[in-house]
């Protein structure tokens, strides 16, 4: 969109998390003491406080488990595409995992397939418990920002449920 992009050479967990995804991977830390896996990238596990980690391939479908829908743009880029979706979702590996209603959630803009910010007929087909799956949108270099998509191949709710807006 124009805007730059800037992640500190000092902080590699994102550094590392935005370079899988710009070669089209979603990878997350998964913890090499408990086997638990994390998002955010952290220095440490927040389970077990273990610094050990590695990356782990997640196949990057999952569920719109709540989203935002922004109709004033603060930032003047996002002007043209009002209203956009601010989604939450929750990633199909390690749902209720420690406990019930735990999960990897991961925040991304709602995405048509190409990468680009959907348009208003499909912000009106999402809702939460859309199925939807991961598109990576090059930020230039070698790092890409991870948007969803709905997963068209995927069996989706009759009727998602939507905040009354409209």
């Amino acid at each position: 969109m124009g805007m730059p992009v800037l992640i500190d050479d000092l902080d590699q967990d994102n550094q590392s998390f935005y370079r899988f995804c710009g070669q089209n991977e979603l990878r997350v830390q998964e913890c090499r003491a408990c086997h638990l896996k994390r998002l955010p990238p952290t220095s440490a596990c927040p389970f077990c406080s273990s610094e050990e980690m590695e990356w782990s391939l997640v196949e990057g479908k999952g569920v719109v488990y709540s989203y935002g829908e922004v109709h004033h743009a603060i930032q003047g880029a996002f002007k043209p595409h009002l209203p956009y979706h601010l989604l939450l979702v929750e990633l199909d590996e390690q749902k209720d995992v420690p406990k019930p209603y735990d999960g990897l959630r991961l925040q991304g803009n709602l995405a048509e397939a190409d990468g680009g910010l959907a348009k208003v007929e499909t912000i009106k087909r999402v809702g939460i418990g859309t199925r939807v799956k991961v598109v990576f949108k090059r930020l230039g270099g070698e790092l890409a920002m991870p948007l969803w998509t709905i997963d068209e191949d995927s069996v989706q709710p009759e009727n998602p449920w939507r905040y009354p807006i409209e």
